[in-house]
């Protein structure tokens, strides 16, 4: 006998039947075809209780476990369809059964959700629908649940419930009843999406906000109006927007708010979990709705905080139609609900200030960078908090230097969020260095670790006769020697972790007897011995660091600087002796790579060790020098050897050709192409790359073929010491040191430089070069740039040329082939003759090497591993260059 549907449903009592009835809205929601049973367990669960929240509690059943497996389970269903069909049979078989479980086992006259779980656990077919659903199920025993369910259900609110025996029940079709989904527990959306600030604040939980006073005055000035009571705060990344907001939940926490505000709850919306999960249409404009109805009906008055507040924009739906920001604007207009919005210029030129309808709802409130002295007040604030997380010392000195040498060294970020960022990573470093092996002591065992398998395979192949007895040798003295430094390296840090554990120790003993001191009197003589102890503790630690620290006592200066040397390149600590002594010695230094020219090497240096001393303007770059001489001098090779005396190597080099920008829109090319154009947010050739490198010399290579909107817009590089590029950002070019190339006046300077006895020196050269630059270059651009004049090499400079670059190809030989490699003093001479006779200059030099040495070179080693000989020696040598005037050299080889 079948049982009509009304009859069936009308059995249901009120919290099954708004449950049924949800369910269909879910379903039809997420366009399943049929209403399951995991849409009516989904519903239930969404509930704030019922039968099925108690037997699940009693029955051990894990909610987070169920609530995932019931997620999982309707992600699974067919999805797409445009209207229900109807409800599943299982649905309609589980109301069934739970009637007769009902009015038989329980002598009920309404189904309640004990008596629908009742039946889907004993049914078989219902029971393995319930376990693949979820697992958790299994946990719910058939043995003795009629009899325990009585006890398990008490007290839930569905006792109350009748029989929802509607009349008009029967003209409901699937898909058209109430079309809700179940109402959620009272604040329920609050407490799941929302994150309560100022319950934070009075446990705690925020850290002080220093130096905000007045931002989060004018917030509750804006707070406490009637109506556009709504602060949009805007700024750049890492001003402190957020913190703001802190700032203030910290004051309603301790009462400094008007009366108005003192009850006030401050909830940061997390609008990630908003569009977690939310797959369906419709499903994040619900949950945002429900928040935004229980801010407003909240008994205690809600203030929402949401950060990043564009993403609202167009957040479940198209941007001005049914997305998040919409649903927003009634609530903000009447002023039931107060809204706190954080967001940057960019984002809310982008995306809020195009709707005004959005944005006269907000008063905007700008959050500007602080100041340097601001920012250190900030850092102050925190520092405790840091110290204690840590467990560390912190020196005002390093709040200070954390301030000052990320504003100067580290421009991409804003204050205080570096500043804070650098001094939590010193403090990391520092605590690390008190529990850890130093880093150098883990290079020395990597590195022995890698000796010892290279010599283990070494062995292998002596063993069978490879060969490899020889390398084997020097392997293992190798690994004796890194064995050494291990031992020394792990007995230094082991003497200075004892001495610093001491003065740990020592330090919060003197805390301790200062603290007495103001006790007892006789506490400053125990006090005075303490400070005594502490103090020779410090004297032996320096001593044992001697220039290598591997335990730092606390966090000082010298490790901030450490950390934005590593951060950024730039050697931005305070100058030991080998550092001061690379500068002194610049000259020298560039002149062992750059032949003939001392006047012009000796003028770069002195405008870098200014630099180097701090007395340059800090405004503008390291140096800018425009390199003018004839082509094959070496102005290319000054900027190799700068690079890598100064600035760690020769990959911070940064050479742009500029003879590619002769037109006047290629200056796009260099700084990035504006926006509407082409190209627009892949950043400018120039600009990208000293934004990832800006510690490095910059090489314009021929600069007088630029257009001269190239050389305009270098002007503010020379000035202020930054660069616009096409997205607006300021690229900082203060670190770097630029150098241009020209050509300009090549004949002139070597008409003046014919006669080595007669020719000008550096000046008088500049002051013959200058008619000829302005021909070329605008007074302005000239005026901004340090002129350095490169003489042309005479015979004694190429000969020293040619001697340092053969120089170059005996230590490669011997470090490659192991070939010693020598050549007469003749073969400088010819080969300086040569490049002298064709008149093409010394960048020949390099090529005659490249073409007439090496490869003879190559071919005789070659030969002899063919040969299956070894070669030990090679001598070059000169024979007659009369009888062969292209081919005078001679290659004699040694063999074993």
């Amino acid at each position: 006998m079948s049982i009509s549907r009304h009859a069936l449903f009308g059995k249901l009592g009120a919290t099954l039947f708004r449950s049924i009835e949800s369910a269909t809205a879910l379903a039809k929601l997420r366009g399943n075809p049929y209403i399951e049973v995991v849409h009516w367990l989904h519903q239930l669960f969404a509930q704030s209780d019922s039968d099925l929240h108690r037997i699940v509690r009693h029955c051990g059943i894990s909610r987070e476990l169920l609530e995932r497996d019931l997620q999982a389970a309707l992600a699974a269903l067919p999805s797409g369809a445009s209207a229900l069909t109807d409800f599943s049979h299982h649905v309609e078989a589980a109301i069934e059964r739970a009637w007769v479980v009902a009015t038989l086992a329980f002598g009920d006259h309404r189904i309640r959700g004990a008596w629908l779980t009742a039946a889907l656990v004993e049914t078989p077919e219902l029971r393995r629908l319930l376990l693949a659903i979820s697992p958790e199920f299994g946990k719910i025993a058939l043995d003795g649940l009629h009899d325990a369910l009585p006890a398990w259900i008490a007290g839930s609110p569905e006792a109350a419930d009748t029989a929802y025996d509607r009349s008009d029940f029967s003209s409901a079709v699937p898909g058209e009843a109430s079309g809700a989904l179940a109402a959620s527990a009272k604040g329920a959306a609050l407490a799941q999406f929302c994150a309560d600030l100022t319950a934070r604040a009075r446990a705690g939980e925020i850290d002080p906000v220093v130096g905000r006073e007045v931002e989060i005055r004018t917030m509750i000035d804006v707070l406490l109006r009637r109506r556009q009571n709504n602060p949009l705060l805007t700024g750049d990344a890492g001003v402190g927007k957020t913190a703001v907001v802190e700032g203030l939940a910290r004051a309603i926490a301790a009462g400094e708010v008007p009366p108005k505000l003192a009850d006030l709850r401050l909830l940061s919306l997390d609008v990630g979990a908003l569009l977690a999960g939310a797959s369906m249409k419709g499903e994040f404009e619900a949950r945002l709705k429900s928040v935004l109805e229980e801010a407003a009906k909240s008994p205690t008055p809600v203030v929402l905080f949401v950060d990043e507040i564009h993403t609202l924009i167009g957040a479940g739906g198209q941007a001005g139609t049914g997305d998040a920001a919409n649903l927003l604007k009634p609530a903000l207009a009447r002023g039931t609900l107060r809204t706190i919005g954080a967001t940057t210029w960019a984002e809310y030129k982008r995306h809020i200030e195009k709707d005004p309808a959005l944005t006269r709802r907000f008063q905007v409130l700008q959050i500007a960078e602080p100041e340097e002295p601001s920012a250190i007040d900030m850092v102050r604030g925190l520092a405790r908090t840091l110290a204690n997380h840590h467990g560390v010392v912190v020196l005002d000195e390093a709040i200070r230097a954390a301030v000052t040498l990320s504003h100067r060294y580290i421009p991409s970020r804003q204050l205080p969020d570096k500043a804070i960022s650098l001094l939590d990573t010193a403090c990391a470093r520092v605590a690390l260095s008190q529990h850890a092996p130093p880093r150098e002591l883990q290079r020395i065992r990597e590195r022995l670790q890698a000796a010892r398998v290279e010599a283990e395979l070494l062995a292998n192949e002596a063993r069978i006769g490879l060969g490899g007895e020889t390398a084997l040798v020097d392997v293992n003295a190798n690994i004796a020697t890194l064995e050494l430094e291990e031992r020394a390296v792990e007995a230094a840090w082991q003497a200075q972790s004892e001495v610093a554990k001491a003065l740990a120790s020592a330090r919060d003993l003197v805390s301790e007897r200062a603290t007495e001191a103001g006790a007892e009197a006789d506490a400053p003589d125990s006090a005075a011995a303490s400070l005594q102890t502490l103090r020779e503790l410090e004297q032996t630690l320096a001593k044992l660091q001697a220039g290598t620290p591997f335990v730092f006592p606390e966090v000082g200066e010298a490790i901030v600087a450490d950390i934005v040397s590593d951060w950024t390149g730039i050697p931005v600590g305070r100058m030991v002796t080998d550092e001061v002594s690379a500068v002194q010695v610049l000259p020298a230094t560039l002149a062992a790579r750059v032949i003939g020219q001392h006047d012009a090497l000796q003028q770069i240096g002195k405008r870098v060790q200014t630099a180097r001393a701090g007395l340059a303007d800090p405004r503008k770059p390291l140096g800018v020098f425009l390199l003018a001489g004839p082509s094959g001098v070496g102005k290319t090779e000054t900027a190799l050897a700068l690079a890598e005396a100064l600035y760690g190597g020769e990959q911070n080099l940064i050479t742009i050709n500029m003879s590619e920008y002769q037109e006047a829109h290629t200056v796009s090319g260099l700084k990035g192409a504006p926006p509407g154009y082409v190209g627009y947010g892949e950043g400018g050739v120039l600009t990208e790359a000293v934004r990832r490198r800006p510690y490095a010399v910059v090489l314009l290579d021929e600069i007088e073929k630029a257009h001269g909107d190239v050389h305009e817009m270098f002007y503010q590089v020379l000035d202020k010491g930054y660069m616009e590029d096409g997205d607006g950002r300021y690229i900082d070019f203060r670190n770097t040191t630029i150098l241009m190339t020209s050509n300009v006046g090549s004949d002139l300077t070597a008409s003046l430089c014919a006669d080595e006895l007669l020719a000008p020196d550096i000046d008088g050269l500049r002051s013959a070069l200058s008619p000829e630059l302005l021909k070329v270059f605008p007074a302005a651009f000239l005026g901004r740039v340090t002129v350095v004049p490169y003489r042309p090499l005479g015979s004694d400079s190429l000969a020293q040329f040619v001697r340092l670059h053969l120089d170059r190809v005996v230590r490669r030989m011997a470090d490659n082939n192991r070939i010693a490699l020598s050549y007469a003093p003749q073969v400088i001479d010819y080969i300086v003759g040569r490049c002298l006779v064709q008149e093409t200059g010394a960048r020949l030099l390099i090529g005659f090497i490249e073409q007439h040495v090496l490869p003879r070179l190559a071919s005789q080693w070659l030969d002899a591993v063919a040969a299956k000989s070894a070669i030990t020696h090679v001598t070059i040598e000169v024979i007659d260059p009369v009888a062969a005037p292209n081919d005078a050299l001679a290659f004699r080889s040694s063999y074993v």
